[in-house]
C-alpha cells in the first residue's frame, strides 16, 4: 500500500491557517504537519500535527524533510520571513522535493497615500525626521532598531512584548492591529502621531492602519518586502489548493 503525501506547511499567516483547514477538508487522507517558528506564544489549535520552533538552517530542514517523508513543502510563511524561505529553497532542491508559496499581494500605494518607500529598516530608522512621533508597525525582532534613535518619540504595537524594554519615553501597545480605521485613526490621534512606519506585509487584516494614515494625511515610510527566492507562487488559497492538487496527482503517476 501507497504511503499518503506528507505536506510540510511553513505557516506564519492568517492564509497558511485557512490553507492547513481546507487540506484537511479537501484531503482527508492526506498527511499535514505545520510548523511555527514560535515566534509568537498565543499560536491557534489546527487540530493537525504541529511542530514549534527552528529546524537549524537549510541542513536541519533537509534532515527533517528526509526523515519524515515529506513529499510537498508549502511555503506560506510570512512575506519578511526571508531566511525561512532561503531555507525551505535550498532544503527542497537539495533533496529534490517540490515547492509551493502562498504570497499575499503586497499593498499597494492610491493617489491620496503619502508613502515614502525604504529598502530595509535600516533605511526606515534613518527616514524619520528629527521630532516625529512615530506609530512603528514592525513587530517585536526589529524594534530594537529604532531605539537610538533618542530624538523621536516611539509607539510601538506588538502582541508579545519585546525582548528589549522600549525606551523609558516610548509607549508599548499591547495588541492586535484592529480592523476598524477609525480605530486606527483614533489611536493615531491620541499619541498625536505624526509618521506611520510599516512593513508591506499586505492583506486585509493588518490594512487599516494604512487606510487610517491616509485620511489623516500622515506619511506613511513603507518597507519593502524582501525578495525571497523564485518558485511556484500563488496569491489566493484556492489556487494554492489547485496546486497541490495538481503535485499529489504528479506523485501519484
Amino acid at each position: 500500500m501507497t504511503a499518503p503525501d506528507h505536506i510540510l506547511l511553513l505557516a506564519g499567516t492568517f492564509e497558511a491557517r485557512q490553507l492547513a483547514e481546507r487540506l484537511s477538508s479537501t484531503f482527508p487522507g492526506l498527511h499535514l504537519t505545520v510548523s511555527f517558528a514560535g515566534v509568537v506564544r498565543d499560536l491557534p489549535d489546527l487540530g493537525v500535527p504541529t511542530r514549534i520552533g527552528g529546524f537549524g538552517g537549510t541542513a536541519g530542514l533537509a534532515k527533517f524533510l528526509e526523515d519524515e517523508s515529506v513529499t510537498l513543502v508549502i511555503d506560506a510563511t510570512h512575506p519578511f520571513a526571508a531566511q525561512m524561505s532561503r531555507n525551505a529553497f535550498e532544503a527542497c532542491s537539495n533533496c529534490r522535493l517540490p515547492l509551493l508559496r502562498l504570497e499575499r499581494p503586497a499593498w499597494k500605494p492610491l493617489e491620496e497615500d503619502r508613502w515614502e518607500p525604504v529598502v530595509s529598516i535600516e533605511d526606515a530608522v534613518s527616514a524619520l525626521p528629527s521630532a516625529s512621533r512615530a506609530f512603528l508597525a514592525v513587530g517585536r525582532k526589529e524594534i530594537s532598531r529604532f531605539y537610538p534613535r533618542s530624538d523621536i518619540f516611539g509607539v510601538a504595537r506588538m502582541i508579545e512584548p519585546p525582548r528589549q524594554p522600549l525606551p523609558p519615553q516610548w509607549e508599548l501597545v499591547l495588541a492586535r492591529p484592529s480592523s476598524s480605521a477609525e480605530e486606527e485613526m483614533s489611536l493615531l490621534r491620541k499619541r498625536g502621531i505624526t509618521h506611520l512606519v510599516a512593513k508591506n506585509s499586505g492583506g486585509e487584516r493588518s490594512y487599516a492602519k494604512i487606510e487610517a494614515a491616509r485620511r489623516l494625511g500622515l506619511p506613511v515610510i513603507m518597507i519593502d518586502r524582501p525578495k525571497p527566492p523564485w518558485t511556484k507562487t500563488s496569491t489566493t488559497v484556492a489556487d494554492t489548493v489547485e496546486k497541490i492538487r495538481i503535485v499529489l496527482a504528479s506523485n501519484r503517476s
